[in-house]
């Protein structure tokens, strides 16, 4: 009884049946558009993809871009405090390289702003709230990179502490 069952499919499509196969000039023209619907589909999230990460590096290189100039130092000055080829800053500046982590460490540092701030504006971190304890501390230029981020670390910890507490006596 089996046998017969997995048989009757293709029996069907000897006879030209219009069973679930690809016989028949109707079911190939279904299979065809829905083949191509999809690769549309695909190619359509491709793009949108690509848009955005050629606007996160536009984005990200037009933030540098009026830092630079807001702190009046040349491309060429920046690139020599961060330790990267003025092409390369130009590139990045223009939105034609998405720059690493890394590299938008040492811009940020050139720039004298926290690399938390590039981060945030390339996507590599997401906003938090706004706190004026943490916009001092990012603000504040007598302590260096390092020590901001240790500060702002022991204030997030103590700020978590302080709300699972509150939250455990209500």
């Amino acid at each position: 009884m089996k046998r017969e069952q997995d048989e009757a499919p293709l029996d069907a499509d000897v006879d030209g049946g219009s069973g679930s196969g690809e016989s028949g000039p109707e079911a190939s023209t279904g299979d065809t558009n829905a083949a191509a619907g999809a690769v549309e589909a695909v190619e359509a999230v491709a793009n949108a993809a690509q848009d955005a990460v050629t606007n996160a590096a536009q984005d990200i290189g037009a933030f540098i871009r009026s830092q630079r100039v807001a702190a009046k130092v040349s491309l060429r000055q920046l690139a020599e405090r961060a330790g990267v080829s003025n092409p390369y800053l130009s590139q990045i500046e223009r939105g034609l390289r998405k720059p690493s982590a890394d590299v938008l460490a040492q811009i940020a540092k050139g720039l004298r702003v926290s690399a938390e701030v590039l981060y945030v504006r390339a996507g590599i971190l997401e906003e938090r709230p706004a706190s004026p304890v943490r916009d001092a501390l990012i603000a504040d230029d007598s302590i260096n990179e390092r020590q901001k981020q240790m500060l702002l670390e022991i204030y997030e910890s103590f700020r978590k502490e302080n709300a699972t507490e509150s939250n455990g006596h209500e």
